[in-house]
C-alpha cells in the first residue's frame, strides 16, 4: 500500500465509524427511515448546488445513471437503514459495526467471480485472521439466550448485503465497463439522489417525518453529511480505484474496535479485555492481506536486478 493510499485508508476509517456514532446521537430526535432521508435529502441539494456552480453536470446514459443510482441505494440506503434499525433497537454502536464487518468475507467470496480479480492465498488468510477477531469480540458482548437480543444484531446482515452488492458493482464497473464510471462528485450526486428517492415512502408514511429540529440534531447532521457521506464515501471510492475490492473490504475489520473507542468517548460504554485481543488480531489480518501484493511487487523489483 502506497503512502497515499495508507492516509486515505485512515481518514476513510476514522470517518466512516464516526457515522455509527452520530447516528446514535441522531436517532433520539428522529426514526431510522426519516434521518436517512433528512441526511440525504440535504447532502442531494448541496451536492447539486456544487456541481452547477462548477458546471460538471455533463450528458449521461440512462443505463450511467441507474448503475449508480442502484449502487447508492445498497451502499447508502440499504447498509445504513440496517445500521440505524439495529441502534434503535438498542444495539450497541460497536457491536453493529462487528456484525457489519462481516462483509469482506462475502466480497473476498464473490469479487472473484464477478470481476475476475483472484483472491490470493494471503488474502483469505487476512480476511479469515479479521473475521476471527470480530468472533473473539462480539461473542464476549452477545446475549446468546435472549431471542430478541439475537434478532436485534441479525438486522445489520442487510447492510452486509447491501454494502457487498455496491461494492462488487462498482469494482465491476470500473473493471469491466469504464465508461459508466463517474468522477467521485457526480456519483455521490447520483447516489444521494436515489437514497433519497428509496427512503421517502417510509419516511414519510411509517414515521410521518417525525423530527426534532433540535441544535444536537443540526449539528449531528451536518457531521454525518459533510464528514462521513461526503467524506468518507469519496475516501472509499478513491480507494476502490487503487486497490482490489478484498483489500478495501479488509479495512471494514478495523470498524468494530475503532467504533467501540470512539463510543467509550462518546457514550461511556466498555472496552473488554476480549475487544483489545480481537483489535490486535484484526491488524494482523488487514496486514496479511497485504503480503501478497507486497511480495509481488519485491520479486517484480529484484528480478529486474
Amino acid at each position: 500500500m502506497s503512502r497515499r493510499d495508507l492516509f486515505l485508508a485512515i481518514g476513510f476509517v476514522f470517518l466512516w465509524n464516526s457515522g455509527f456514532i452520530g447516528a446514535e446521537y441522531g436517532l433520539p430526535y428522529t426514526g431510522p427511515f426519516t434521518l436517512v432521508f433528512w441526511r440525504y435529502l440535504a447532502l442531494t441539494l448541496v451536492m447539486f448546488l456544487i456541481l452547477l456552480i462548477r458546471r460538471r453536470f455533463i450528458k449521461l446514459s440512462w443505463t450511467t445513471v441507474g448503475l449508480n443510482m442502484l449502487v447508492g441505494v445498497l451502499a447508502h440506503g440499504a447498509w445504513l437503514t440496517g445500521v440505524l434499525l439495529a441502534l434503535e433497537q438498542e444495539v450497541p454502536a460497536g457491536i453493529v459495526a462487528l456484525v457489519v464487518a462481516l462483509q469482506p468475507l462475502t466480497t473476498g467470496a464473490l469479487s472473484g467471480k464477478v470481476v475476475g480479480e483472484p483472491t490470493h492465498f494471503y488474502k483469505w488468510i487476512g480476511l479469515l485472521l479479521g473475521f476471527i477477531g470480530v468472533a473473539l469480540t462480539v461473542s464476549f458482548r452477545i446475549d446468546f439466550e435472549s431471542p430478541s437480543s439475537i434478532f436485534g444484531y441479525l438486522i445489520p446482515v442487510g447492510s452486509v448485503v447491501g454494502i457487498t452488492a455496491a461494492s462488487v458493482i462498482q469494482r465491476k464497473i470500473d473493471i469491466v465497463n469504464p465508461k459508466h464510471k463517474l468522477p467521485v462528485d457526480l456519483t455521490l450526486f447520483y447516489q444521494s439522489l436515489a437514497t433519497t428517492m428509496a427512503l421517502a415512502f417510509p419516511a414519510v408514511f411509517a414515521e410521518q417525518l417525525s423530527t426534532q429540529w433540535e441544535p444536537e440534531f443540526i449539528y449531528t447532521m451536518i457531521w454525518l453529511i459533510l464528514a462521513v457521506s461526503m467524506g468518507a464515501y469519496s475516501l472509499m471510492w478513491l480507494l476502490i480505484e487503487d486497490l482490489d475490492a478484498t483489500q478495501v473490504a479488509s479495512l471494514f475489520y478495523l470498524g468494530p474496535p475503532v467504533t467501540m473507542f470512539m463510543a467509550w468517548i462518546a457514550f461511556g460504554d466498555s472496552i473488554l479485555l476480549m475487544d483489545v485481543v480481537g483489535l490486535l488480531v484484526v491488524f494482523m489480518g488487514v496486514l496479511v492481506t497485504q503480503m501478497k501484493k507486497d511480495r509481488t511487487k519485491y520479486s517484480a523489483t529484484k528480478t529486474n536486478r
